[in-house]
């Protein structure tokens, strides 16, 4: 059973997503809050398996709320979905680099929103390849400083091709075939990448891939 909050200040898009949710068998929908804060600490009572958090709210908005429960030990097994009604490109990047797993627009097709539902709660990213290139892009135009990345020295050269690949938006199928292995095995280096780098997930471990510099973005 995927157990799911929903974060949102608009009781009609809440209500609206729980109807949705209700009526799948392997999906249950544990704790309702109108902003961050409250939700945050349902988070903490409920421990769900997802939070869906609204990007704009009262008392916390979306960001600082995942922020929040990124950094907290004890909810590592919550994974974030941002929802937001607006543009991509600012969003995506502030949402990734708190720790969220997933982005999605709120007019998202019923069975799509169901589908991203499952994809985060196996622990994958939501990264379709039009946001990892926004991603990429935001890098290409306004890099960061790049640092030390905490266990960056241990990747395999196999691993370090892997997360270069996932950088680019590559999923587990297209990973394997440009590394010629399986996919099972592309998904272990991943998932060993991810261990050794500390990441959460599939999302942060994009972001760290930049910020470390451990993959650099060409100009376009």
């Amino acid at each position: 059973m995927i157990r799911v909050l929903l974060v949102d200040d608009q009781p009609l898009i809440r209500s609206g997503f729980r109807a949705l949710l209700d009526l799948e068998d392997d999906i249950e929908v544990v704790a309702e809050a109108a902003d961050g804060s409250a939700g945050l600490e349902l988070a903490r009572v409920h421990l769900p398996d997802i939070a869906l958090i609204d990007i704009q709210m009262p008392v916390l908005d979306g960001i600082e709320t995942t922020r929040r429960i990124a950094a907290d030990p004890a909810l590592a097994g919550v994974h974030v979905v941002i929802l937001t009604n607006y543009g991509m490109d600012e969003y995506v990047f502030h949402a990734l680099r708190a720790g969220a797993a997933g982005f999605l627009v709120k007019d998202i097709q019923p069975e799509d929103f169901l589908h991203a539902v499952r994809v985060a709660a196996r622990g994958d990213a939501l990264l379709a390849p039009s946001i990892t290139r926004r991603l990429i892009n935001r890098y290409v135009t306004q890099p960061l400083d790049t640092g030390v990345l905490p266990g960056l020295e241990e990747l395999t050269n196999r691993e370090r091709e892997a997360v270069a690949l996932v950088a680019q938006g590559l999923s587990n199928d297209e990973i394997a075939a440009q590394m010629v292995i399986s996919p099972l095995t592309a998904k272990t280096h991943i998932n060993r990448a991810m261990t050794k780098l500390h990441a959460r997930d599939r999302a942060q471990l994009v972001v760290l891939a930049y910020e470390s510099g451990l993959v650099t973005p060409r100009a376009r």
